[in-house]
């Protein structure tokens, strides 16, 4: 079982709260007025039409999805921002992938490195970590929420290509095209993902444990609760008890 799938899970979870909602929306919102910039029908912008995706499944209203498209074409004023990917090792040896969206390039790169030297991580080269990672679309669903059968159905006839069971979840995984398929057929069956996103899918895993484990939860949670980070990704596997203590410890 992996630690990414947990900890997308409990990231969810958490930001669920109000305090964490408005982060959420900021950072989709800063990605789907970037995606505009290539043209604001979502119809032949596969980039927009994913990120309306998964502005959805965070249940954004259509206003807040609507002028953040009207920022990205110029219809509407908005703020300049550039992107950059930054690799690196975490503790015990753990992949790093960090997106991010900033107005100052120079000022964000020096807050990751802080962060990373910190909770005992490091900058890598380009390059250094990409080549462990596989770009999908990602679905979490609750066991409770649907049966194993019906879900399946739906999520191959929407273009899923796996489905994996992870201890109380199951795991969809799609081309990153059919992501919004996906989970417009979900909705559309009465289903509410537990997590949602195109993401960076490890092919192997670093099993952490203890002062480790409790390191890299302190360090996704500080990359993540940056303004200027979109996505983290991780290749760290931390057992479903231990993870979950973790977490509630915070």
């Amino acid at each position: 079982m992996s630690g990414h799938s947990k900890w997308a899970t409990i990231k969810h979870k958490k930001g669920a709260l109000d305090a964490k909602r408005g982060k959420i929306f900021t950072k989709l919102i800063k990605e789907i007025s970037i995606a505009a910039r290539n043209g604001g029908d979502p119809d032949s912008n596969p980039r927009l039409r994913t990120a309306i995706a998964a502005a959805k499944a965070e249940n954004m209203p259509a206003d807040n999805i609507k002028r953040a498209i009207q920022k990205g074409t110029g219809e509407l004023p908005g703020a300049t921002y550039e992107e950059a990917t930054y690799e690196g090792y975490g503790p015990g040896g753990v992949a790093l992938i960090i997106e991010i969206t900033t107005d100052n390039k120079n000022r964000t790169i020096s807050e990751i490195r802080h962060i990373l030297g910190k909770h005992g991580g490091n900058l890598g080269s380009n390059g250094c970590v990409a080549w462990m990672f596989n770009k999908r679309g990602y679905v979490v669903v609750e066991k409770d929420k649907a049966d194993e059968g019906k879900l399946l159905e739906l999520v191959t006839e929407a273009g899923a290509e796996d489905m994996q069971e992870d201890g109380t979840n199951w795991e969809v995984f799609s081309p990153p095209a059919d992501f919004p398929h996906v989970v417009d057929k979900l909705k559309s069956a009465g289903i509410t993902p537990a997590a949602a996103e195109v993401s960076m899918i490890p092919q192997n895993y670093v099993k952490l444990s203890g002062k480790e484990a409790g390191q890299m939860l302190r360090l996704m949670e500080e990359l993540e609760d940056h303004d200027d980070v979109q996505h983290v990704y991780a290749n760290f596997d931390i057992e479903e008890a231990e993870m979950h203590a973790l977490a509630e410890a915070k």
